[in-house]
């Protein structure tokens, strides 16, 4: 394949997603509440996903754009002395939801990234915090997998190809980033 065709792919999915704009912002309107209630945002992910996760918690611990106090975020993947023990004496599937169950108030909101939306261990967390009462979010692909019926907001990406549905990812939630930074600048 063309370096072309791939830019071509990348600008079609792009403007497939254009239909998930009033979703993104109901996804930044709904961090927004938790954040601006004391709570915080938790975000899980595997692989591309959980880079994803430290990267949107660094963007508002620290700043995307503006200056604006410090938000509360934290990437459930960071941990890596929690994730090996829990992993090693329990299992890889409930690793996220144990930091939720830990971790979660009702007041918090949970972002959970699936390419594919059927990743068992976001799954798990996602069903935890829904059981605590704290809102969920899911940046997905594909048709949003199993997440789509479990997450009160579903980002959706129309494809199938894993690097299209992440660079959507990117661009979601740097709009949502940017969004909360306008809602938080003094």
């Amino acid at each position: 394949m063309k370096v072309e065709d791939l830019i071509q792919e990348s600008i079609r999915t792009k403007q497939e997603f254009l239909s998930q704009s009033p979703t993104i912002s109901q996804a930044a309107q709904l961090i927004i509440e938790s954040l601006k209630k004391g709570g915080k945002l938790m975000i899980c992910g595997n692989g591309g996903s959980a880079a994803d996760a430290q990267h949107i918690s660094a963007e508002l611990l620290g700043r995307f754009k503006a200056e604006r106090p410090g938000l509360a975020a934290i990437a459930l993947t960071t941990d890596s002395s929690f994730l090996t023990a829990w992993t090693n004496d329990y299992d890889y599937l409930s690793v996220f939801e144990r930091q939720v169950e830990a971790l979660g108030k009702p007041e918090d909101c949970l972002l959970c990234i699936s390419t594919s939306g059927n990743s068992e261990n976001i799954l798990h967390a996602a069903l935890k915090a829904k059981s605590m009462n704290i809102p969920t979010i899911a940046l997905s692909g594909h048709q949003g997998g199993k997440l789509k019926d479990v997450c009160q907001v579903n980002i959706i990406v129309p494809s199938m190809v894993t690097a299209r549905i992440q660079e959507c990812h990117l661009m979601a939630y740097h709009i949502i980033c940017e969004m909360i930074d306008e809602s938080f600048i003094k």
